[in-house]
């Protein structure tokens, strides 16, 4: 079946064609790195890593961009409040710089131990503050901009569209609108540069044509996908808080500037729910982080793989009992994995089976439906191996990497192991056949291959 995509712009799933041949542009928004992030942004971006492994599946070469935002995201999206990355400064009590940088390279950790494809460009707001500029000097050349006291604006009134993404109703806004916006024109209009106010001292501030300042949280988007890509690419992906918002002023500034609306796809992840056992509020700090995962003894992976039972456009509910049965769920399907021997065929008709519900716009649920009647078919052992081994080039789970942890084998069975490895070194097969059923009896399988013995927890299969 040919790739098929949800388009939150038409709002269909429609046939996806790279603009270019074999090649796709993909740009996905990242963190704001005032903090830590927590497991619901993590959703998102193993939604991403898994668009982009079947993008590679159906032969693409995918030029991946991810940005940090690590200056310009105020605290409340109506351009209100002080900068994130400041805040954060006060309550840590370093400097916003160094807290950037750590929280950056948490971010990456957790990037990685989820197993996702690393991007082919990471890009910091920061670094990029003559693209942004320049970007902002196009929209005020194409007359598009003005000032107030505190700031360079977008006038979202010059254009006819503005909010089709979100299909927002821009009238009823306006008539509605409760609270102030200070010196904006519309309610909908956002910052594109914010000035430092009279008397305050910013640690990230840069000069302007329009005065000292920084920029709008909007603009690094607009302008870095634009140099990374292009101003008209193939997809554009975030969660679903972005679509109203963030995405929406993302196309209108590209529209004033190039005429596009930046991306052919707009694809949106949407939320992770928590159940009462799992309240997660990152105002208050109480949040669910992969390390809190990790600290009650979860691999990682067990969260990719919980991720995976539910359609990315669909809302995941979390609660501990959902993660547990995850685990439990990876955790055979890595014991039996180990348990097929190498040298077989991958088998086409189950590969053209799984493919048909990736290709329906990412369905991994049924894909893995197919996995598991996969694993409990009557395939040739080293043919279930390899067939598997070609899904998890999407899935990512890493089958292949994985080893059981040493605490995971009781020392009494390896000293058996390591007694009856030696009694087939001296070829004293009695001997080795019967510490085989000794460990057979105590829940452990082991086989001979020819690198050595392996040995599989027998209740975990």
């Amino acid at each position: 079946m040919p790739l098929q995509l949800y388009d939150t712009w038409s709002r269909t799933v429609r046939p996806f064609t790279p603009i270019q041949a074999g090649r796709v542009g993909m740009y996905c928004c990242g963190p704001t790195v005032y903090d830590y992030a927590h497991i619901g942004n993590l959703r998102t971006y193993v939604f991403e890593d898994l668009l982009r492994r079947v993008l590679m599946r159906n032969g693409y070469e995918v030029r991946h961009v991810v940005n940090i935002t690590d200056v310009g995201h105020l605290t409340s999206d109506a351009d209100e409040g002080e900068d994130k990355m400041e805040k954060g400064s006060r309550r840590t009590g370093e400097s916003a710089w160094a807290i950037a940088q750590r929280y950056t390279d948490a971010f990456v950790e957790d990037w990685r131990a989820l197993h996702l494809l690393e991007p082919t460009v990471w890009c910091r707001a920061t670094d990029h503050m003559a693209e942004q500029i320049a970007f902002i000097g196009e929209l005020e050349r194409a007359g598009y901009v003005y000032r107030t006291d505190d700031g360079i604006y977008f006038d979202t009134s010059k254009q006819d569209d503005y909010g089709f993404l979100a299909r927002l109703d821009r009238e009823g806004l306006q008539a509605g609108k409760r609270v102030a916006i200070g010196a904006k024109r519309h309610i909908t209009d956002f910052a594109l540069w914010k000035f430092t106010p009279a008397g305050v001292m910013r640690q990230m501030e840069w000069d302007s044509p329009w005065g000292r300042g920084f920029p709008g949280w909007h603009i690094e988007c607009s302008a870095m996908s634009a140099k990374y890509l292009g101003t008209w690419f193939d997809i554009h992906c975030g969660g679903e808080d972005h679509v109203a918002v963030h995405h929406s002023n993302e196309i209108a500034q590209t529209q004033a500037a190039h005429g596009t609306r930046l991306a052919n796809f707009w694809m949106h992840g949407h939320f992770l729910t928590l159940d009462a056992s799992a309240k997660m509020s990152k105002s208050s700090g109480d949040f669910i982080r992969l390390q809190t995962l990790r600290s009650r003894n979860f691999d990682p992976a067990a969260y990719r793989y919980l991720c995976l039972t539910a359609h990315y456009r669909s809302k995941l509910r979390f609660s501990w009992a959902a993660l547990e049965a995850a685990h439990t769920a990876l955790n055979r399907l890595r014991h039996l994995y180990r348990s097929w021997p190498d040298g077989g065929c991958v088998e086409s008709a189950w590969v053209a089976r799984f493919d048909a519900e990736v290709n329906e716009d990412l369905n991994l649920p049924r894909a893995l439906a197919v996995l598991w009647e996969l694993v409990k078919s009557d395939l040739p052992p080293a043919a279930l191996r390899a067939t598997v081994d070609n899904f998890d080039t999407v899935l990512g789970l890493r089958l292949r990497d994985w080893k059981p942890a040493e605490h995971d084998i009781p020392e009494s069975i390896r000293a058996l192991l390591d007694e009856r490895e030696q009694a087939r070194t001296e070829r004293n097969w009695a001997k080795a056949d019967e510490i085989r059923k000794t460990l057979t009896m105590r829940g452990w399988k082991v086989e001979d291959l020819p690198g050595g013995q392996r040995l599989i927890e027998i209740a975990a299969e």
